[in-house]
């Protein structure tokens, strides 16, 4: 470049270093007011329980411009567990299941993205409950726009994986739990 003119030199690198910054990507939070995860198991009793889990933080490592992104990862408030029923959610929160007086948190953090078209994609992540640490896979559509992207996750976690206890109850519920995260992002 010693050989161009000065200004020359300067647009030269001004576009360069534009170019580069825009296609570095963005870590961008996930919008846990607007975002939501949720959860299903059969249960003998009631055709499936359901119930929901609050987003207490996370990001989305996203290319400019794009909709699928290189990494991401979330912490949920387990303690918070809500299914509608007072009883169940003390039990759920109890020693008998999560133990959120030990293990409050549950974290996802992805391994592994996996396009599947320009729309949708496979997240391999290390799901941490309950003290313990699983790979765990979610099939992710998207919608929405680059600037505004909603992506709706889906997986079935095995929950005696967890090292949770087996209780009495252990064989009216189903051992494999659907969990559902609709994500939107800042």
């Amino acid at each position: 470049m010693r050989s161009l003119p000065l200004v020359t030199r300067f647009v030269v690198t001004l576009a360069a270093s534009l170019v580069l910054g825009a296609a570095s990507p963005a870590m961008r939070e996930i919008d846990v007011t607007h975002s939501t995860a949720t959860f299903s198991v059969q249960h003998i009793w009631v055709e499936n329980v359901t119930g929901s889990v609050p987003i207490l933080q996370g990001s989305v490592t996203l290319p400019n411009g794009a909709l699928i992104p290189q990494s991401a990862g979330a912490v949920l408030d387990a303690a918070r567990i809500e299914t509608g029923e007072p009883d169940r959610d003390r039990s759920l929160v109890s020693a008998d299941f999560f133990d959120t007086g030990k293990f409050p948190h549950w974290t996802f953090a992805s391994t592994k993205i996996l396009a599947k078209g320009a729309t949708a994609f496979e997240m391999e992540g290390n799901l941490t409950m309950h003290g313990q640490t699983q790979p765990e896979t979610f099939d992710v559509t998207i919608s929405g726009t680059p600037q505004h992207p909603h992506y709706h996750a889906v997986g079935h976690i095995e929950r005696h994986a967890f090292g949770m206890t087996r209780t009495r109850l252990d064989p009216t519920i189903g051992s494999t739990v659907t969990v559902t995260l609709d994500v939107v992002l800042e």
